[in-house]
């Protein structure tokens, strides 16, 4: 059974940073390309980052590039996501995926970034 589970989330202000971790179980980890994506309160989910299953490439999304980094452990089938340099509009649920396997979903973890 496929399973992801987010943590690392909270409360931090502007500029401040966080590490998001998920870890996965269920599937071939080292085999998938996985993903962070976010989903901000009222508003569609978007695509974050993702990461090629040997870590060799990885894409953002415009509104993260030079802040955000996402990286793996494909031994402890870990997934990171290191944010830096944290604004307003990264407050969401962020959730990590796995691209061929888009029916399976985690809970999400809460970041909110406020004065």
């Amino acid at each position: 059974q496929v399973q992801l589970e987010e943590s690392g989330g909270g409360s931090v202000q502007p500029g401040g940073s966080l590490r998001l971790s998920c870890i996965a179980s269920g599937f071939p980890f080292e085999w998938a390309g996985m993903s962070w994506y976010r989903q901000p309160p009222g508003k569609e989910r978007e695509l974050v980052a993702s990461i090629s299953h040997d870590s060799s490439t990885a894409d953002y999304a415009d509104s993260v590039k030079d802040r955000f980094t996402i990286s793996r452990d494909n031994p402890q089938k870990m997934l990171y996501l290191q944010m830096n340099n944290l604004k307003p509009e990264d407050t969401a649920v962020y959730y990590c995926t796995v691209p061929s396997l888009p029916r399976y979903w985690g809970r999400g973890t809460q970041v909110t970034v406020s004065s």
